[in-house]
């Protein structure tokens, strides 16, 4: 089994900024790409950011130049720093891990429980 625990998000005024953070536990092997998705009400889920193995990492065009994605390897944890935030950054953000479980498993996909946030004066 595997555990993704979320933490960090909040109410924050425009132009604030986040910092959010998940970590991965459990039976895990290795980890080839961690991300974020957003969902916002009556909206589709939709990538944010991720970070593959190699470090490469990928945006979406609405928050490139304003949020940043890393990872700390060791502690299997991937942060999404948000900053210049907007209204239309309102949303649960999902952590979002691809990883396998043994050297023998195929992989598999973990989501987080969601955390909220909230961009509003």
């Amino acid at each position: 089994q595997v555990q993704l625990v979320e933490s960090g998000g909040g109410l924050v005024q425009p132009g604030g900024s986040l910092r959010l953070s998940c970590a991965a536990s459990g039976s895990i092997w290795s980890i080839n790409a961690m991300g974020w998705y957003r969902q916002a009400p009556g909206k589709q889920r939709e990538l944010v950011a991720v970070i593959i193995v190699d470090t490469t990492t990928n945006y979406a065009d609405s928050v490139k130049g304003r949020f940043t994605i890393s990872r700390d390897n060791a502690k299997n944890t991937v942060y999404l720093q948000m900053n210049s935030l907007k209204p239309e950054d309102t949303a649960v953000y999902y952590c979002n891990v691809d990883l396998r479980s043994a050297w023998y498993s195929n992989r598999s996909v973990y989501w987080g429980q969601g955390t909220q946030v909230t961009v509003s004066s």
